[in-house]
């Protein structure tokens, strides 16, 4: 059933009637998904993408269980940061073709389809890609969704849409140009073509290449280092990172003098402040 190994956790399993296995770890019981899986490593929520036979491809069932997820883990208060991950063949090869080849222009315009993939953009919190093996297409825009992408070294990006007639439409378009500039993201999309992990870094779309087995513990390890500062500052540097890519600088900077001012009103202002000057850990209280 699982997509990879289970590290340094004890998992719990309570099998359904219908043979699909719910776990609960630390005590905690999940939800019971049928794409994905949850678990917890020490104020870090794990989403692992499980369709192994379909190389993890982009379901819309698939999206609405992540989404639930997330939002569950943005709501959890023991949970400070949240980590995507496939399994070491595929974090996610692509949308589901089989589902999309025979819907028309009325249909996918009517019900807006893959406007629920946007919905990663409003969670909190932050959250970190994973990536092994194949990242493409709806793939790729899932990763760059993130907020930090770390990947394995034998890692392979691309948006290969135009190979299909269609272009990227969650996001690809939009979000590979902030992150690799115009005319390098011009030519992947235009001619589909694949990249690797070490050109993403190279780039600035990965934020660092590590063995890929080595990948999921790296990125579970920055979780926790993230999730063990304030809370409320973290969300906001991330809300005011975010907004970089919709404000001119003047915009974007009195924005984020706001932020500042903001966390001013915190306990958690008074505890860092005061700890540094006392030359000891802080202890925050999230608020």
């Amino acid at each position: 059933m699982f997509a990879r190994p289970i590290r340094s956790q004890t998992i719990k399993f309570l099998v359904t009637s219908n043979n699909v296995a719910k776990f609960s770890t630390f005590g905690a019981l999940q939800k019971n998904y049928h794409n994905i899986l949850t678990e917890s490593h020490e104020k870090v929520g794990l989403i692992t993408l499980n369709r192994p036979k379909a190389l993890n491809a982009l379901s819309s069932d698939l999206i609405h269980e992540v989404n639930n997820a997330l939002e569950k883990y943005d709501d959890d208060p023991n949970i400070g940061a949240i980590v995507i991950t496939g399994n070491e063949r595929a974090f996610a090869a692509g949308a589901d073709i089989k589902e999309m080849m025979d819907k028309t222009f009325a249909e996918v315009y009517k019900t807006n389809f893959l406007g629920h993939w946007g919905k990663i953009s409003d969670i909190k919190k932050p959250i970190i890609a994973a990536v092994n093996g194949f990242a493409l297409g709806g793939g790729c825009e899932l990763a760059m969704s993130c907020d930090i992408i770390y990947a394995g070294d034998k890692a392979i990006f691309g948006q290969p849409e135009i190979k299909l007639g269609i272009i990227p439409g969650a996001g690809g378009t939009q979000r590979l140009v902030r992150a690799i500039g115009k005319s390098k993201a011009m030519e992947i999309v235009l001619t589909g073509r694949n990249f690797k992990a070490q050109e993403a870094e190279q780039w600035g779309l990965v934020s660092k290449v590590l063995p890929a087995d080595k990948v999921l513990d790296e990125a579970i390890r920055l979780g926790q280092e993230i999730a063990s500062l304030s809370q409320p500052s973290i969300q906001a540097a991330k809300e005011s990172i975010n907004k970089a890519f919709e404000l001119s600088l003047k915009e974007g900077t009195h924005f984020e003098r706001r932020l500042f001012y903001s966390l001013f009103g915190l306990n958690d202002k008074k505890e860092g402040m005061s700890a540094f000057t006392d030359k000891r850990e802080p202890k925050w209280t999230h608020n």
